[in-house]
């Protein structure tokens, strides 16, 4: 099992446990969740792009991989991670990138 299928597994195991034991605190927070994350102003896949990064600055690895897959369902991509797997791709195949496609732009 990968790190990211067994923080999934944690994270849904406890999901369910929080539900079946009725906690009006998690209930109150997945209410939060579901008008945080209600298009408004802000379209969903920003809102979730927002909270990967607050998740990343937190360092919560199970926010992050949730969020990440929120904001990819909702159309999110990084196009800064697409230019460096094109980078990597060309390094690994023994085609030197050009200055031009550095990873850091």
């Amino acid at each position: 099992m990968t790190k990211l299928e067994e923080i999934s597994r944690t994270r849904k195991h406890a999901h369910t446990k929080l539900r079946a034991l009725g906690s009006k605190v998690y209930d109150a927070f997945l209410a939060m969740e579901a008008a945080a994350f209600t298009e408004g102003a802000l379209a969903k896949k920003t809102k979730e792009l927002i909270a990967v990064g607050i998740s990343v600055r937190i360092d919560c690895e199970s926010c992050m991989q949730w969020h990440i897959e929120q904001a990819a369902a909702a159309g999110g991509r990084c196009a800064r991670s697409s230019r460096r797997s094109r980078w990597r791709s060309r390094w690994a195949a023994g085609r030197r990138p050009s200055r031009h496609a550095s990873p850091s732009r």
